[in-house]
């Protein structure tokens, strides 16, 4: 039965916490792909298409085309930013694209200018903040909520929903202000300096009933007093940290060892980054953050409690090392120790020349579109299906990650067809052969 989805009528706004290199490089490529300049390569939701029925049917329409999302046209941008640079000239400072091409949107880009940010130097030492807002956690979250009001009302929004591309914060743990929203909201009354800049936005997203992605690897709305909220405003939430570079190598390789029982003895990870990213990770504390979301991903696939002939003896080892000269074009090698027949060992080397926000903003646009559709389909709470785009999936209260990519795809594409009232598809295909058997 076809869910009941509200139309993707009027504009979407979207508003970013943190306008720097993957929020530009994602708004310069909308605004040159509406302009007809460029293609939107990456983003499953403008270039993806989904099949439908038997393969016999021969029904592969594109997913824009399947699901009822935002037209790129009608998208309005918007955000926060610890700096004032426009978004043009936050574009150019960031160095990702070319200059000829962010020229030809750069009225679009000038007009985005962002607002003042939610910010806390302790959880993001290594910046030097000079645009941020004055006042308690209570008042910071009061002031967000008035821009989002406002900013919808400016640019004749139908919806608006937030998407956290700003910095990792610094590594903590719940704690008793998180385990309830009553709590939470006495500590935002408290100022408590345990809720952190990007507890703000959510908590003020989620109390006007604005969906909130993060990411990030950030905690977040990963801590059941914000799930509490979504849950009480019926709003959709997902989480966490944008599956760029070396992740995403690693759950397409990983699914693959592990189909062909493959043993992994070790799996050697480092980067270089220069960014403003790679920049707040050269503190011990933001980097435990992402060593943390990153870790377990391989964990979550080779599953060594139940394999450990082949993965109980894993070393997994990460490094992220600030490298200026690099920019944006994020570098990294993996050195990965695997064996096979009779425990004959064998190694995979991969160096992985890639661009961090390139690979980023397909993702963050996917992401901002999806969780619109959710909020229109009435699904709230954590949207465990868009974990396809996340580093370390949020998921319901003692359930572990799926972090195989290919079940991650399996399981947003049959949400899809769930939601439109389509057959799921399981790829068993005896029916296929069942059906010649019966003609004979």
């Amino acid at each position: 039965m076809k869910t009941n989805i509200q139309p993707a009528k009027g504009k979407l706004g979207i508003l970013i916490p943190g306008l720097g290199a993957v929020a530009t490089t994602m708004i310069a490529g909308v605004e040159a792909v509406k302009k007809g300049l460029s293609q939107p390569i990456g983003s499953l939701t403008q270039m993806g298409s989904i099949r439908l029925g038997k393969r016999t049917e021969n029904r592969n329409p594109k997913i824009k085309e399947f699901v009822p999302i935002a037209d790129l046209n009608d998208i309005v941008f918007g955000g926060w930013d610890v700096y004032t640079d426009n978004v043009y000239e936050s574009a150019v400072n960031a160095k990702v694209l070319e200059l000829g091409l962010l020229n030809s949107v750069k009225a679009e880009l000038e007009s985005i200018v962002p607002m003042k940010a939610a910010f806390d130097q302790n959880y993001a030492k290594n910046l030097t903040a000079t645009h941020v807002k004055e006042g308690t956690r209570h008042e910071l979250a009061q002031a967000v909520m008035k821009d989002i009001e406002d900013f919808k009302t400016k640019n004749g929004c139908d919806r608006v929903v937030v998407i956290w591309c700003g910095s990792t914060e610094i590594y903590y743990e719940v704690s008793e202000i998180h385990e309830t929203l009553a709590n939470f909201e006495q500590a935002l009354k408290d100022d408590d300096k345990l809720i952190s800049p990007s507890m703000i936005y959510a908590y003020a997203a989620l109390k006007l009933g604005v969906p909130y992605v993060n990411g990030a690897p950030n905690l977040t709305v990963d801590t059941p007093a914000l799930i509490e909220l979504a849950k009480l405003t019926e709003t959709p939430i997902a989480g966490k940290d944008f599956k760029t570079g070396q992740t995403l190598m690693k759950t397409i390789l990983a699914p693959g060892l592990a189909a062909r029982s493959l043993g992994v003895s070790g799996w050697f990870s480092t980067n270089i980054l220069g960014n403003r990213d790679g920049l707040v990770l050269d503190d011990p504390d933001n980097f435990k953050t992402k060593e943390v979301s990153k870790l377990g991903v391989l964990e979550d696939i080779l599953k060594p409690e139940d394999n450990p002939e082949l993965y109980g003896d894993l070393y997994h080892k990460i490094r992220i090392n600030y490298y200026p000269p690099h920019g944006d074009n994020k570098e990294s090698w993996d050195n990965i120790d695997i064996f096979g027949w009779l425990g004959y060992k064998m190694q995979i080397k991969i160096n992985f020349l890639c661009r961090d926000s390139i690979l980023a903003a397909p993702i963050a646009l996917d992401l901002a579109l999806f969780i619109d559709l959710a909020k229109r389909a009435n699904m709230s709470g954590i949207q465990e299906w868009l974990s396809f785009y996340l580093k370390s999936p949020q998921t319901a209260p003692g359930l572990p990650a799926e972090n195989d990519i290919f079940k991650q795809l399996m399981k947003l594409q049959n949400t899809l067809r769930h939601l439109m009232g389509e057959d799921l598809i399981t790829h068993l295909g005896l029916d296929y052969y069942q059906e010649l058997v019966d003609t004979l």
